[in-house]
């Protein structure tokens, strides 16, 4: 019992991250923070995965990567211009982004509800599972 405490204790704590600096100029920081605001207002909560295929779409030509994507969104929630949800569903977890005015949407939580949902056991496929005891008559 002592030896956990000393243990817990003798750890370094984990080091506080400085803030994030972003190495363009301001004005192309603010059309970029700009256009992703635009797309999460408009489209609601959104993955990474997709804030990346709207921007793309929109044709952004400011943002080099999708790390550079993650990048900025993380210096808009450390200035609270976006925040970051977490749908919990059984063992899978979704990460969304949204702006702190927008309402989470009644479809994005059925849709994960939906595809999180196990196949009823006595169909594969949406075809009826044929119970192999039943075709095999005793003589």
């Amino acid at each position: 019992m002592f030896g956990t405490a000393i243990r817990l204790l003798a750890r370094k704590p984990k080091p506080k991250m400085k803030p994030i600096e972003l190495k363009m100029p301001p004005e192309q920081t603010q059309t970029i923070t700009r256009v992703i605001f635009d797309i999460l207002k408009e489209h609601g909560p959104l993955t990474i995965a997709g804030t990346w295929e709207r921007v793309q779409e929109v044709g952004l030509r400011g943002l080099t990567s999708k790390r550079h994507m993650k990048i900025v969104l993380r210096w808009m929630r450390e200035r609270q211009k976006v925040r970051l949800l977490c749908n919990h569903v059984g063992p899978n977890k979704q990460f969304l982004y949204t702006t702190w005015f927008t309402k989470v949407r009644q479809e994005t939580e059925r849709t994960v509800n939906a595809a999180s949902k196990p196949e009823h056991p006595r169909f594969v496929a949406g075809r009826p599972i044929v119970n192999v005891e039943s075709t095999h008559k005793d003589v």
